[in-house]
């Protein structure tokens, strides 16, 4: 048993409490039992789950058990038996994730001072982890997955942007600015651009003389809306106004035949023809039309070239293909010209509102909006397609689906194995659109789908042979663990790092066990919490609690967890961050890593976060309070 924890438990009791002894706060022999109790049921657990440590490495082993240790633990309800506890002085047990047995042995260790009978005490030897080596077991696994930082502070892992595969001075300065972990994500660009980010990096590290780990991302199944008819064809433009209405800029648009060619600068919008009649036109003269909402607008033409005519507009208009164009004559009279040309159309989406009925099919059809008759009578309701049609036999009536990262939200009404019958329930009052290749997640289904996909397989190749670590997408149970596994034994590399991302409900559940199994398997293990996608199946109401859950149950297990999703967006991207962002970042501080998605000024980013970072290990570490000097307290003499 760590001596350090008795000793500073001890200390804690021997301080004074408003002049009373452990003895006059209620009844320590009751207190005991309780705690007898409790430590009976953990090791219960312990025993009817003796089949889970088999095959765990003997280094590993002690951090399987105190994960049992913690689960047996969350499984009673202690808060009454925590505030007692207090009012002796003594812990709570708040704070013994990494060290469950050696916690609860010193506290009961104090109170069989007090008790009126013996207490009976587990041998030191039987405890798996004591208080100081359960903070080196998790700092030992972050340096073996994630490499070693500088200082205390957290790692910081960053997304790579398209561009890092030849910008080398950005790679450098993200490494200069405190970037420990370079993130590839394989669902992004190819083999030949992540072999030259790679190159940058290491490029860079002999410069800065830092050393900094590639972790890569397997994209997963990814199930998605399918694609939606095409929209209209028409070109929208609309002219600057300042606060009264007077129009400051008009629009400037092109127009040509080919649109690619001698475009001027600063144009909004180029309208394209299929005849030759703008050839005639002349600097200066009016083109006249009326819009597809039949308004008479005008066009003054500034430039005429052997490429087209730049012309600019006063008011807003709609065009399409049919849009007709004329010009004024000597006699005030008017002559047709001829019509635009070929318009791309609008990408297609649907507009769901709430009690809607949206059919959701496995056929490889363009999805449509809802028909309706001359008559506005229902003839038919909105249809989109699924990415993988194959998911849809597992959902059953009653169950969620939601659509592009929840904001529509719906329950299945019918199910006719390739083809859903869903109701909307969540959309805003006017509705909400839905476009192609949106994400579908179905939170209350145990999808039959394997976490690895043919793509994901052909990729492994190529990250086992690059990269430090494997990001692992979907993963939802302990088979899938052994699923990845097994590919990377087949390619000689089964002690790549491993990082389980948990991202949606079942991993979330399943989290205890794939812990287990991660042990099992690989000796680098750690944790992402996706929070984006967490958020969407567990409920945004939940994630707060959710994330820290995982911490907890990461921490009892002692693998390091990396905090992602969202982290600093708005500084990243637009280089102000909101002041949520700010603490939200600060949180981060409990995790042995956080990662930052791409942005413009993401070097900026990297240096902030690190600072924050720096800053907030002088206060916190895990949940626990650490009382530096405050310069704060020295205000009052």
């Amino acid at each position: 048993m760590s001596e350090q924890i008795v000793g500073e438990i001890a200390r804690q009791s021997d301080a004074p409490q408003s002049g009373a002894s452990i003895g006059e706060f209620g009844d320590v022999d009751s207190i005991v039992q309780e705690l007898i109790r409790l430590r009976g049921a953990i090791l219960g657990l312990e025993s009817d789950a003796g089949q889970r440590l088999d095959g765990i490495p003997a280094d590993r082993r002690p951090s399987a058990r105190n994960l049992l240790h913690y689960v047996g633990l969350r499984r009673h309800d202690i808060r009454e038996l925590q505030e007692r506890l207090v009012l002796h002085g003594l812990s709570s047990l708040g704070r013994c994730e990494a060290h469950v047995m050696d916690n609860l042995e010193a506290v009961l260790g104090l109170l069989s001072r007090q008790a009126s009978q013996p207490v009976s005490r587990i041998p030191a030897a039987q405890i798996p982890v004591g208080f100081q080596r359960g903070r080196e077991l998790l700092r030992q696994s972050t340096i073996r997955l994630l490499g070693s930082g500088v200082g205390r502070e957290p790692l910081i892992m960053v997304t790579m942007p398209s561009e890092a595969a030849n910008d080398y001075l950005l790679v450098r300065d993200l490494l200069d600015a405190g970037m420990s972990v370079m993130r590839i994500n394989c669902a992004h660009d190819d083999p030949s651009c992540w072999s030259a980010m790679i190159s940058n990096l290491r490029r860079a590290e002999r410069e800065v003389g830092r050393s900094c780990r590639v972790a890569m991302d397997l994209a997963g199944p990814k199930i998605r809306t399918g694609p939606i008819e095409d929209g209209a064809q028409v070109i929208r433009w609309k002219p600057i106004r300042d606060d009264f209405g007077v129009v400051i800029t008009p629009a400037r648009l092109w127009i040509s035949p080919s649109p690619e060619d001698g475009v001027p600068e600063q144009v909004d919008q180029v309208l394209p023809v299929a005849e030759d009649w703008w050839k005639d036109v002349r600097r200066g003269e009016t083109l006249r039309f009326r819009d597809a909402a039949g308004r008479k607008r005008s066009l003054r033409v500034v430039r005429a070239t052997d490429h087209g005519l730049l012309v600019e507009s006063d008011k807003t208009a709609y065009v399409t293909p049919k849009t007709r164009l004329h010009r004024e004559t000597a006699d005030g009279g008017k002559e047709s010209l001829g019509h635009l040309g070929p318009i791309p159309s609008k990408g297609g989406y649907l507009v769901l509102c709430e009690g809607d009925q949206l059919q959701i099919t496995g056929i490889a059809v363009a999805g449509h909006p809802a028909r309706h008759d001359d008559h506005g009578k229902l003839i038919d309701v909105a249809s989109v397609g699924c990415t993988l049609p194959e998911v849809l036999r597992s959902v059953a009536i009653g169950q969620r689906i939601l659509l592009d990262d929840g904001k529509i939200a719906g329950v299945v009404e019918e199910s006719h194995g390739n083809r859903l019958v869903v109701r909307i329930t969540r959309a805003r009052p006017q509705g909400d659109r839905l476009r192609a290749d949106k994400g579908m997640n179905f939170p209350d289904t145990d999808l039959s789908l394997p976490a690895v996909t043919s793509e994901d397989i052909h990729n492994l190749e190529f990250i086992a042979a690059n990269a430090d670590v494997v990001s692992y997408s979907f993963v939802r149970r302990p088979e899938d663990v052994r699923q990845l596994h097994e590919h990377l034994e087949r390619l000689g590399k089964p002690d790549l790092g491993v990082i389980l991302k948990i991202e949606n409900r079942q991993a979330f559940e399943n989290l205890p066990l794939l812990l287990l199994e991660a042990m099992r398997c690989s000796p680098a293990t750690g944790v992402m919490i996706a929070r984006g996608d967490l958020a969407v199946e567990c409920g945004w109401e939940r994630l707060a609690e959710v994330q820290e859950e995982i911490l907890w149950m990461a921490e009892a297990a002692h693998m390091p967890v990396i905090w992602a999703t969202q982290v600093l967006e708005g500084l990243a991207k637009t280089g102000l961050p909101s002041r949520a962002e700010i603490t939200d970042a600060a949180m981060g501080a409990r995790a042995e890593c956080v990662m930052l998605n791409k942005g413009p000024n993401i070097v900026e980013t990297v240096r902030i976060l690190h600072d924050i970072l720096r800053r907030m290990q002088e206060h916190q570490v895990k949940k626990r309070s650490t009382f530096r000097r405050l310069q704060v307290a020295a205000g009052i003499t």
